[in-house]
């Protein structure tokens, strides 16, 4: 699990994971790889639905919670079965090495749980005296290395085969193959042997407990589990109180789910019911002495919290982990404390407090690709925005934020310090002015020379609109145009391209000059209130419903007027206005792919090679198939490898973590160069930054360009 004191020595930490090459390459191998097996196997499902069934089986249970704990413990205890409930890690932890006294319990071996993990179980009870092992070969590699799994469910993902053989060789006193995997599992097997046949307790997870029939139900991929929980004469189970659920019909159907996502398999190799303590002769009265400990540890508060009671619904199949460009860069105990990935970010605040998670919450870029597969539909991208707000508003605003926040919830004190930054930054600017040479680590948080920053135009948008727009005397449809504060005063070319295009389809363009940032910056950075204004002050400066569509070029700012929008200002006076708005909103590719019928004859298609980058936001709004579309027509569009993972800007995140930004945006040229494009097109101005900013600094010959700039060059 990670520690670490401040956010300098987590930088350490993510420094170390970065140099590690065999981490590096079998994390992106493992993430490719998912990534079509996942796929392969939900083909021909109802995945929306499935998960939707997921979400309200989690959300009912979690609701009655305790009345189904009540309803458990009756039907368990008519099969001879003691439970107990504890409210924290450490009543958990006395209650199971009580247990282990009571019944004379020396030796302890335990199956894979991240409950477990969560209350130090093993660490406990080694206290006590009680000597404990784990016997999920992963679970038991990572003991034996003293350290904390670095996956859910592949807890040694970080491990190659010649590590494992070195640390077998230590154990047997005897040189290992390292080479031949089977035999390593053969020596595995043999030292595990001993441990089943003389233990004194066994302890087990729970991915179900079925609250009617009082039965516990897990899956797993090794037969491990069966012989933990039938060969002692002691059994005791940990749950976690989420793990209640009504019926096995609820629990089958999240099966369908939960190995699907985990390890891309229809099913595991081990579907486990568990009703009642089973024959022991040396039991008392021939059975089993049967043990179920539920956790507590905040969860009934989680439940009543409306910011984090989705967090319950979590099924532990890691495949937050799976889909994350931080997790691929770095692993999990980089990632984590004692659970990983996103939904590892959240749990630590939840369940191991703000020191534990104060560095690591940061450590999210945003792109949501948690979300898009969570086997719940857990809005983990936004649970831990929630997280940092929450932070801010229990122990103050820090310097930056402060400054932020005070700046970009007031329109014009924010642009005006934008007009000040681009009068004074021409001694700073190289490249005819384009570019920032260099800037000091103290503003931006640390090393930015792996990209070139762009220096501010010298005309907005907002100055250069009335100038551009041509709109049709009988316009087709009228828009409303939402710039964002990237595009208005960095790279208003962008925008006027887009005003060309729409102009030349007969579309009207007006641009609401009351409009500033989208706030997206201000929610990544925790300030909450500030982002809350800003909402409020774009959705009163529309009159949104009077327009076809509220258009913009970004696409970081499409998802966060779409979605968060709504949120943000439930309660308020302006929510009903911001329900319009958000729906009114689109991107500017959507809106032209959607809504015009265009064809081969409609362009004069360049020669150019042109890649895509697919911006994380665009993807999360399920748009994929529409700008491929307009490349083939506008373009040689020739795709590279894995166009939509995240460049790794994500806006603030790309200032905290320079390190983690410039290995994404790097992995992202070196593909857009080996597909042979000459040109890279995307739809977000970020995007645009992050790209052309890591090209520039690698003196690449790839251009990047803004879908809008190539229709504007091409289109007839």
């Amino acid at each position: 699990m990670a520690e670490h004191k401040n956010m300098k020595e987590y930088h350490g930490q993510i420094r170390e994971a970065l140099d590690d090459a065999f981490l590096r390459k079998t994390l992106d191998k493992f993430a490719v790889d998912y990534k079509a097996n996942r796929a392969r196997i939900f083909q021909g499902w109802d995945v929306p639905e499935l998960i939707k069934d997921v979400a309200d089986i989690k959300d009912n249970s979690a609701q009655h919670m305790m009345e189904l704990y009540e309803q458990f413990k009756k039907e368990a205890e008519k099969r001879g079965v003691h439970v107990h409930l504890a409210s924290d890690a450490a009543e958990a932890n006395r209650i199971i090495a009580r247990i282990a006294k009571d019944n004379n319990c020396k030796n302890i071996i335990k199956s894979k749980s991240m409950t477990a993990e969560e209350i130090h179980l093993n660490p406990a009870l080694e206290r006590e005296g009680f000597r404990v092992v784990e016997t999920d070969l992963g679970e038991w590699i990572i003991q034996n290395r003293n350290e904390g799994p670095s996956h859910m469910v592949m807890p040694a993902i970080h491990l190659s085969r010649y590590q494992v053989a070195d640390l077998f060789s230590e154990i047997t006193k005897k040189q290992q193959d390292r080479e031949d995997i089977q035999k390593m599992v053969k020596v595995a097997r043999k030292e595990l042997r001993a441990e089943y046949v003389n233990a004194d307790m066994g302890i087990s997870g729970a991915n179900f407990a079925v609250a009617d029939a009082g039965l516990i139900g897990t899956v797993t991929n090794e037969g491990n589990l069966r012989l933990v929980t039938t060969l002692p004469r002691v059994h005791v189970i940990l749950a976690g109180l989420e793990k209640l659920i009504p019926t096995v019909a609820d629990a089958l159907r999240c099966i369908q789910v939960l190995p699907r996502n985990a390890t891309a398999q229809a099913i595991t190799s081990y579907v486990t019911w568990i009703a009642g303590a089973n024959e022991c002769q040396v039991g008392p009265n021939g059975k089993k002495e049967m043990h179920i400990v539920f956790l507590d540890n905040g969860r009934t508060k989680i439940v009543k919290d409306p910011a984090f009671k989705d967090i319950l619904r979590c099924v532990r199949c890691g495949a937050c982990a799976n889909v994350c460009p931080v997790y691929r860069l770095v692993g999990g105990h980089k990632m984590g404390y004692v659970y990983i990935g996103a939904v590892g970010l959240a749990l630590t605040y939840l369940y191991h407090g703000a020191d534990k998670a104060r560095s690591l919450v940061q450590n999210c870029i945003g792109c949501e690709s948690c979300n898009n597969v969570c086997s719940a539909g857990i809005d983990l991208a936004g649970i831990i925005r929630d997280i940092r707000a929450r932070l801010i508003k229990d122990e103050g605003n820090n310097a930056a934020g402060g400054v932020m926040s005070l700046v970009m919830k007031d329109r014009n004190r924010f642009h005006n310090l934008l007009k000040f930054v681009k009068f004074s930054q021409a001694p700073v600017t190289t490249k005819g002015g384009r570019f920032i040479r260099h800037l000091p680590e103290i503003l931006t948080g640390g090393d930015q020379t792996f990209r070139q920053l762009p220096a501010l135009a010298p005309k907005s948008f907002r100055q250069l609109f009335k100038t551009v727009v041509k709109n049709p005397a009988q316009p087709k449809y009228t828009v409303g145009l939402f710039s964002g504060c990237a595009q208005d005063f960095i790279y208003p070319e962008q925008l006027v391209a887009g005003v060309r295009v729409l102009n030349k389809l007969g579309v009207a363009v007006e641009f609401p000059e009351a409009q500033s940032c989208c706030g997206l910056p201000l929610e990544m950075m925790g300030q909450r209130a500030a982002s809350i204004e800003v909402s409020a002050q774009n959705v009163q400066g529309f009159d949104a419903g009077k327009y076809h569509a509220v258009i913009t070029l970004c696409a970081s700012c499409a998802g966060h007027l779409q979605h968060s929008y709504p949120k943000l200002l439930k309660g308020t006076a302006d929510e009903y206005a911001a329900g319009i708005f958000a729906k009114k909103v689109m991107n500017f590719t959507d809106y032209i792919a959607k809504n015009f019928d265009l064809k081969p004859e409609d362009f004069n298609a360049t020669t150019d090679k042109v890649c895509y980058h697919s911006p994380c936001h665009m993807r999360n709004n399920g748009i994929v198939e529409e700008p491929r579309k307009l490349l083939n027509l506008a373009a040689n569009y020739t795709p590279a490898v894995e166009e939509d993972t995240c460049c790794g800007f994500g806006g603030t995140f790309s200032v905290k973590f320079p390190e983690l930004s410039a290995e994404m945006g790097r992995k992202k040229i070196r593909e857009g160069e080996a597909s042979g494009a000459d040109v890279m097109i995307t739809d977000c101005p970020g995007c645009v930054m992050q790209l052309r900013g890591v090209a520039t600094a690698q003196d690449s010959a790839l251009k990047v360009e803004h879908m809008a700039e190539l229709l504007a060059r091409t289109m007839k």
